[in-house]
């Protein structure tokens, strides 16, 4: 998937208290999604914030 013309292969996924899990963004490099789950978990809310490598069934 594109966004703007970007390939953007790494995605922050968010996991509330009851398994519901959200795409919060997508991230050209891992090491950008992992920033950014770091900083969303600092937050101090109950959900988890996973990095996870897009593939063709999510795009």
């Amino acid at each position: 998937m594109t966004e703007g013309g970007a390939v953007l292969p790494w995605l922050v996924i968010r996991q509330d208290e009851g398994g519901n899990r959200y795409r919060v963004g997508r991230y050209a490099t891992r090491a950008e999604a992992e920033r950014v789950a770091a900083r969303l978990e600092t937050r101090g809310h109950q959900q988890l914030y996973v990095v996870e490598k897009a593939d063709r069934a999510t795009t």
